[in-house]
């Protein structure tokens, strides 16, 4: 009879073996290759060139916050210039053809240098291609109709090389209420607003509302408001769409932003159409101007000096565009130059 002992140890020894040669196989074996990616690798997209000088061509973005068609004006002159960048929102029932026809800021922007944005309101957004600046979701940082601009407004000034310290807003009734939205809500991006014929940032957050500011202007608000953005506003007396007291709102906004006394200069005129006009601006002691406000005396809800090629325009009244032009390319953002590395004196 077989010794049931030995034929355990023998099988304990042929299955150490085997355990052995099983591992040292494993360790020994080549590592497996990697599987060669089936495509190559992407680069990242190129960036856009250029419009070429003298063009104004149509374009379209869509972003996170939704899509905006536009038109963008590079003036004639020298491709290689940092140019500022001028971005128009044009007004209910209007186009940015229309709007870029009836301002002459195409026009402008060869003579003094600058760049021309006309984003455009879908009517998918609003039948009437109103900007929707009185509702809730269109009046902060970070979503909405606001993001959008701003999102279109930086890729031009990547594709153009645009000037980034040199970035202004401004706008006509609907477009003029989102522009000082938009400043407000960016002012690391835009330098200075234009308004035309509209409300200043309020309470306003329904369409009930806003019809409500357009008729007798936004009432008083109390309380400190954050320091707007140098902002130059043109409004007609006359202007039966959105009342003429809605421009003092923008006073007041200044005012209560500090404590400091508002200092004012009036001075009358009259334009080579024929209008009067009042002429006020705001700052605190003998620092810069914060805030021009133009009376257009006679007007109504028209953009002064405008052309008759475009709607709701007043040719007689003065130039707005030139104005607003020139209120703008008098500021700039301070470029902050960074702060010289201390030296540190290590002992011997």
């Amino acid at each position: 009879m077989r010794n049931p002992l030995r034929a355990v140890l023998r099988a304990a020894r042929q299955s150490q073996v085997s355990a052995t040669r099983a591992l040292r196989q494993l360790v020994l074996a080549p590592a497996p290759k990697r599987a060669r990616p089936s495509g190559r690798l992407k680069r990242p997209p190129a960036r856009p060139p250029r419009p070429a000088p003298g063009s104004f061509v149509d374009g379209q973005f869509a972003g996170r916050n939704g899509a905006l068609s536009y038109k963008l004006y590079t003036p004639k002159g020298s491709a290689r210039r940092r140019l500022p960048l001028v971005v128009m929102l044009h007004g209910c029932t209007q186009t940015a053809a229309d709007f870029a026809a009836g301002t002459r800021m195409n026009r402008l922007a060869d003579e003094l240098g600058f760049l021309v944005l006309y984003p455009q309101q879908s009517m998918k957004a609003n039948l009437g291609r109103c900007w929707n600046w009185h509702h809730p979701a269109n009046q902060k940082r970070g979503g909405g109709e606001p993001a959008a601009n701003a999102a279109l407004t930086r890729q031009t000034i990547l594709a153009c090389r645009a000037n980034p310290a040199r970035v202004y807003i401004a706008g006509i009734s609907a477009g003029g209420s989102a522009a000082s939205i938009i400043g407000a809500a960016y002012p690391d991006l835009f330098v200075a607003v234009g308004v035309h014929s509209s409300i200043p940032r309020g309470k306003v957050t329904n369409v009930a509302g806003a019809m409500a500011a357009m008729r007798g202007g936004e009432p008083v608000g109390v309380g400190r408001t954050a320091r707007p953005l140098p902002t130059i506003v043109f409004h007609g007396d006359g202007d039966r769409v959105v009342h003429p007291s809605n421009a003092g709102g923008f006073v007041d906004h200044l005012r209560r932003s500090s404590s400091k006394v508002l200092a004012s200069r009036t001075e009358q005129g009259r334009s080579a159409g024929g209008r009067t006009f009042t002429r006020t601006v705001y700052r605190h002691g003998i620092g810069d101007v914060l805030l021009e406000d133009w009376t257009i005396h006679g007007s109504g809800h028209a953009w002064s000096g405008g052309s008759a090629t475009g709607s709701h325009t007043d040719p007689a009244g003065p130039d707005a565009s030139r104005e607003m032009i020139r209120f703008f390319l008098a500021r700039k953002r301070p470029v902050l130059r960074p702060m010289p590395r201390a030296r540190i004196a290590v002992a011997d």
